[in-house]
């Protein structure tokens, strides 16, 4: 298929890439993989008559957003700042949904709203009558729990015992609420098609005896379709089926980490080696847990271009990180030479929620923003100095 020969010609392409003119730490880009995934999940979206919106949380790099808007339906927010992000560079309004609204910034998120997402029924009746009073109110939702998911670091589970996120079947006992026509979960963290059919089966469950008095419904995000394997297939077939199942039901989909999987990387620099009791540190010039907090967090280890797991017999370093924190490090990865100071270090797949996660904890500089563009061509988006650190502050 046309979309698996381009993500095998983005692959080779990551694979020859030359960062090391890139003399301070730098996230980069590559425009031309994440138009290939574009491509792809625009055909899904095409083929199963749905609505794919990107996911701000996972990817809120601006500068890119008319690229994104050439094949995706809009985008979701999580608060007033996303919405007011999209509606301003991506010229739409915004699929919105947050945990809580602050009461002095609601009516200025309907502004930037097509859609608005409560978390719990009580909300929704909090600000109705506000919602009622609007010129041009958002279709209104709300977020509701499958108590199902397979994801299984309990950190990433919004079904988990008491999930504060989304109410159960039982907050219904007393019928939808008049002014409410759609209904949006959130059960996934990077996961399948085979995950989402479980997950849509309680969703069916639970709440399909609501379906007929709905105009939309959302499945969420975690549908990494863009991951190598996945089977795109079987995604379009269930979403196919269900559209034939509920035809007037508008579906949804708002991906995160798909929107950018392995679409770029983070170039690091040793700038010291350290040597303790046998073990050596080669310390780079950005941070685990500033620049890549999820590292840490999930927790998963990333990707080293040129570099392996231990492997006796090779040199063999851990990577720390250039915060005081002292758990900021990797344990030991090996290369086929010796690390000296100077030397490029390229992390893999840094661009999709570890961009948006990012701090400046310490002080410590923060990596450029780069594109490598589509002929070639490598461009500094975003150079972040002392007065980005000062401005956070008070």
């Amino acid at each position: 298929m046309r979309w698996q020969a381009l993500l095998q010609g983005s692959e080779a392409m990551c694979n020859t890439a030359d960062y090391t003119q890139l003399s301070a730490a730098a996230y980069v880009l590559e425009e031309r993989k994440l138009r290939e995934n574009l491509e792809l999940i625009h055909h899904v979206q095409r083929e199963a008559g749905v609505s794919i919106i990107l996911a701000l949380k996972g990817f809120a790099m601006w500068s890119v957003f008319p690229m994104v808007k050439q094949y995706l339906s809009g985008a979701t927010a999580s608060s007033l700042h996303e919405a007011r992000l999209i509606y301003e560079e991506m010229g739409c309004k915004a699929h919105t949904y947050a945990v809580a609204y602050l009461p002095n910034e609601f009516e200025e998120i309907l502004q930037y709203s097509s859609y608005i997402t409560f978390n719990t029924l009580s909300e929704y009746h909090r600000y109705k009558d506000q919602l009622q009073r609007h010129a041009s109110p958002p279709s209104v939702g709300v977020r509701v729990n499958p108590e199902y998911s397979e994801v299984e670091v309990a950190l990433y589970n919004p079904c988990a015992p008491g999930s504060r996120l989304g109410e159960v079947v039982d907050a219904f006992a007393r019928g939808l609420p008049g002014g409410v026509e759609g209904l949006h979960f959130h059960t996934l963290c990077e996961s399948s098609s085979y995950d989402l059919e479980k997950v849509l089966a309680a969703f069916e469950g639970r709440f399909g005896c609501f379906f007929d008095r709905l105009k939309w419904v959302n499945f969420g995000g975690g549908h990494l379709m863009t991951r190598k394997g996945y089977d795109l297939a079987h995604l379009v077939r269930l979403l196919q089926d269900f559209r034939r199942r509920y035809p007037h039901l508008e579906v949804i989909l708002e991906p995160g980490s798909a929107i950018a999987w392995d679409t770029g990387v983070l170039v690091a620099h040793v700038l010291d080696i350290v040597q303790n009791r046998g073990i050596r540190t080669a310390i780079l010039d950005v941070s685990f847990t500033a620049h890549m907090p999820d590292t840490l967090e999930m927790p998963y280890r990333p990707r080293v271009r040129g570099a392996t797991d231990l492997t006796p017999g090779k040199p063999s370093y851990r990577l720390g990180g250039v915060s005081c924190l002292a758990g900021d490090y990797m344990l030991e990865y090996s290369f086929d030479r010796e690390l000296v100071p100077g030397d490029t270090l390229i992390f893999e797949d840094m661009i999709h929620y570890t961009m948006v996660k990012t701090t400046m904890f310490n002080g410590v500089r923060h990596p450029d923003i780069c594109i490598l563009r589509e002929d070639g061509t490598l461009h500094v988006v975003r150079r972040f100095g002392y007065e980005d650190y000062r401005n956070r502050l008070s």
